[in-house]
């Protein structure tokens, strides 16, 4: 009858306690995800979970919230019963079950050192440096055997919670969401762009790539990602912890989906035809788009520099190099036509064995439809120029004559086409031209050379200017 007793005062004992801790709403009651992601360091997570709240006061832990969550941005709503659920107060606790944060928590306090013979001494915890002990008055570093402590400290969670003080109409079951901005996850794309043997056609693909060092794992979630300059209110403490938090990711691959565009207020909304998961400490790539048959136009630029009129020589830089670019236009009959986000192009070409080579990369930014991709490639080899200032003249108080001679010398089997671009400040006038010019803005002009396979060609211009 005794030990039956005792075993029911145990049993309410633990009862009344079970009673006092707050309900757990753990991810096992999660219903959907929805997660969108921002180009810079940030997602917006909707988390819908099945819970059950206490009718009038009650605190509740929703758990397993990303570790970088911004507390100052979570939004509950009830989507049982919008207007029976309140917050009255909210908590993040973060401050995670570790075994040095178990120690942190006894220093100065009394812990149990058991040896391996089943024999223990009471000790005091001095430093977790070492550790170091007081035990019947001296001091030990370290120690042997097992540390046992009392009881789990306050205030240490093993996952990221969020806990509220809430006030509910009603106990029944209900359906709630939570919103979210968290750090630690971002998004870019990158694109492939493979040429054809005469570098006027092209293959051009496209990749997400999603870096997740949030903290959390959105499992079968409704994925946007969202391209556009995103204005933020700088945080640097915030910033900072983003950082200290973050580490390494490992690689997987996933191109079986792909995505919708859409107008998004200023910006373009990418949304993911079906659902993915994304974990924690993970890189994803999903396919954005893929386009075959793109026209491509590459282009040699010769380009002039303003510092040439900046003293009365004029020295030019005489052998500057022939840059290499290639352009495309984003229009849908160019096989494209969609908004395009900023990101990284690397570009590829088959070699005489067919084997496909990298010829260089830049990066694109985000490009709507219907405008035009400009390609830094690098600079030519077997093309070169050379410039020359043939005449500088003053012909009173602010105006000059000057004279220039570009050398263009073509060493390919090839006939190429170059174009030179020449800044002139100031009011200025050409007085004579060898080749045909463009006056494109106010204080520039472009030529378009031919230059005929392994050869040369020359151009020489004479402008008035007035500053």
């Amino acid at each position: 009858m005794r030990r039956t007793l005792i075993a029911l005062l145990l049993l309410l004992a633990l009862g009344a306690q079970a009673a006092d801790a707050a309900p757990r709403i753990t991810r096992d009651a999660q219903r959907d995800v929805m997660l969108t992601i921002y180009n810079g360091n940030l997602g917006l997570v909707k988390d819908v979970r099945e819970a059950r709240f206490a009718a009038g006061l009650g605190e509740v832990q929703f758990m397993d919230v990303a570790a970088l969550i911004d507390p100052t941005t979570v939004h509950l709503r009830s989507l049982t019963d919008p207007a029976g659920l309140k917050i009255l107060e909210q908590n993040y606790e973060y401050d995670l079950l570790t075994s040095q944060k178990l120690l942190e928590k006894y220093v100065g306090r009394t812990v149990r050192l058991y040896q391996g013979d089943g024999t223990f001494h009471d000790a005091t915890l001095l430093s977790t440096q070492g550790p170091v002990f007081e035990i019947g008055g001296q001091i030990h570093l370290g120690y042997t055997g097992r540390l046992v402590l009392p009881a789990l400290p306050e205030n240490l969670v093993a996952k990221p919670t969020l806990v509220w003080l809430t006030q509910s109409r009603s106990a029944a079951p209900q359906r709630v969401e939570a919103s979210y901005l968290t750090g630690g996850i971002t998004w870019k794309a990158d694109y492939v762009l493979v040429l054809d043997a005469t570098d006027r056609k092209s293959d051009l693909t496209g990749w997400v790539t999603i870096d997740n060092k949030s903290g959390a794992t959105y499992r079968n979630a409704a994925l946007k990602l969202v391209a556009g300059d995103v204005n933020r209110a700088g945080d640097g403490r915030r910033e900072g912890r983003v950082m200290e938090m973050a580490a390494r990711a490992a690689s997987v691959a996933d191109a079986t989906r792909e995505f919708k565009s859409e107008g998004f207020f200023e910006y373009h909304l990418y949304t993911l035809d079906g659902r993915t998961t994304v974990k924690d400490q993970q890189t994803k790539q999903l396919s954005l788009m893929a386009a075959s048959d793109v026209p491509v136009t590459k282009r040699l630029i010769y380009w002039g520099a303003q510092d040439y009129y900046r003293n009365s020589y004029g020295v030019p830089i005489s052998n500057q190099k022939v840059g290499v670019y290639l352009e495309l236009e984003n229009r849908k009959e160019h096989r494209l036509g969609l908004p395009l986000p900023k990101g990284k192009i690397r570009v590829y070409k088959a070699d005489a064995s067919g084997s496909q080579q990298f010829v260089g990369e830049d990066w694109v930014d985000h490009t709507p439809k219907d405008e035009r991709v400009k390609i830094k490639m690098g600079n030519a080899f077997d093309v070169v120029g050379e410039r020359k200032q043939t005449d500088f003249r003053k012909l009173a108080a602010h105006l000059w004559e000057v004279e220039w001679e570009i050398s263009l010398r073509n060493h390919k089997q090839e006939a190429q086409t170059v174009t030179v671009i020449e800044p002139i400040p100031g009011d200025w006038q050409v007085l004579s031209s060898t080749h045909r010019y463009e006056k494109i803005e106010a204080h520039t002009l472009r030529y378009e050379i031919p230059v005929p396979k392994d050869g040369a060609a020359k151009l020489v211009y004479r402008v008035r200017i007035r500053l």
